[in-house]
């Protein structure tokens, strides 16, 4: 008997503890009851994948909330509808990402594939070759050789000119300057410098380049350089100073408590500590100027062979390729060659964007200050 009456007061206890709980299963329940309702409706006004997607997504998050605020209280209803709406809105800012990477993954890893394409540039390459190549089947020729070389080299000459200016820069905003009117003035300007558009960085670049050298030799690869350089310092020099204001003062006065220099401090301490944030901001930037295409075209020009040198004559880039692969096909006739050179150029320089971010996860890493075990 005294084991019975035991039992029913741990019963009565586990009884209380649950109340007022919705079951775990509630939402397979209401993400069930919306997808059955969204497809009867969508079957009375004709089926759409995307307005079943959002009507189910729309009666999901009301069911759930109402079966909430019944089974539980108002307070869990609304950070449950919060919740959701916040998934909601994660989800729909993924899903042009993952349709991009699909779409272009789908269409240019045929290309990518195709035998050559990356040890070959657009020498010989006629509007002739293109549609007999379409016309009987075979390989499609001509690659992107010369386009991966050029922004390759032209991001690697921006990146060495941006790179120190930009680092420099927020080192004296953040650890030297008082406020006064020339910091003021540099960040003002850097702000102005970070909505220009790239065409006018081009403009620039070029009229730079034209007073230095005079006309004809001003279309080269590194009047591009210069170009993406106007484009890439503020996004170094406004990620770089955010970076460095983050890092605690007490590391500061702690290096400088022990006699420390105040230039080996940021060199030694301060640095260490936001290298992580540094390299982000560095890759963002780079990550904006590979994909540029207006100012190389003004700059750089167009070109159909692989040119290593910056100081001579035109150089290709990926996204200039891209565009006048779709623009302006090879071969009028027979777009089908030039549209899948153009989608395969366009999956190699989404792949460069990712490895340049793992490339900043690692140097963020192996650069970041160890942490030392108790």
């Amino acid at each position: 008997m005294t084991q019975v009456l035991q039992e029913n007061r741990e019963n009565i206890g586990k009884s209380k503890l649950i109340q007022g709980r919705k079951p775990r299963w509630t939402w397979i329940a209401c993400l069930a009851g919306s997808l059955i309702v969204a497809s009867a409706i969508m079957a009375v006004v004709g089926f759409n994948v995307a307005g079943w997607a959002v009507l189910t997504a729309l009666f999901y998050v009301v069911s759930n909330y109402a079966v909430t605020r019944i089974m539980e209280n108002g307070r869990k209803a609304t950070d449950q509808l919060w919740t959701n709406l916040v998934v909601g809105a994660f989800l729909v800012a993924l899903l042009p990402l993952i349709s991009v990477v699909w779409t272009v993954l789908s269409i240019g890893l045929p290309g990518l594939l195709a035998p050559g394409f990356l040890a070959s540039d657009m020498t010989g390459i006629t509007g002739a070759v293109d549609q007999a190549s379409v016309e009987d089947g075979t390989a499609i020729l001509g690659g992107v050789k010369h386009a991966l070389i050029g922004s390759l080299v032209m991001t690697l000459g921006a990146t060495a000119i941006s790179v120190p200016i930009g680092l420099l820069t927020s080192i004296y905003l953040v650890e030297y300057s008082r406020g006064g009117t020339f910091s003021r003035a540099i960040t003002f300007f850097v702000d102005v410098m970070t909505g220009i558009p790239s065409i006018v960085a081009g403009l620039f670049a070029a009229g730079l380049m034209l007073t230095l050298v005079g006309p004809g030799d001003n279309v080269m690869g590194f009047t591009a350089v210069i170009a993406l350089s106007v484009l890439m310092i503020p996004v170094v020099v406004r990620s770089t100073e955010e970076m460095l204001r983050v890092v605690p003062n007490e590391l500061r006065e702690a290096s400088y408590a022990l006699g420390v220099r105040k230039w080996r401090t940021i060199l030694k301490v301060v640095i260490p500590t936001a290298i992580s944030g540094i390299a982000s901001g560095v890759t963002l930037a780079i990550a904006r100027v590979i994909g540029e295409t207006a100012p190389i075209l003004v700059t750089a020009g167009v070109a159909v062979s692989t040119n290593w040198n910056l100081a001579k004559d035109w150089m290709m880039s990926l996204p200039v390729y891209i565009y006048r692969q779709m623009m302006f096909p090879t071969a009028p006739a027979a777009p089908d060659a030039s549209e899948q050179r153009a989608w395969a150029a366009a999956l190699v320089l989404i792949i460069i964007v990712m490895l340049l971010n793992l490339t900043a996860r690692f140097i963020a890493k192996a650069f970041a200050p160890k942490k030392t075990g108790r």
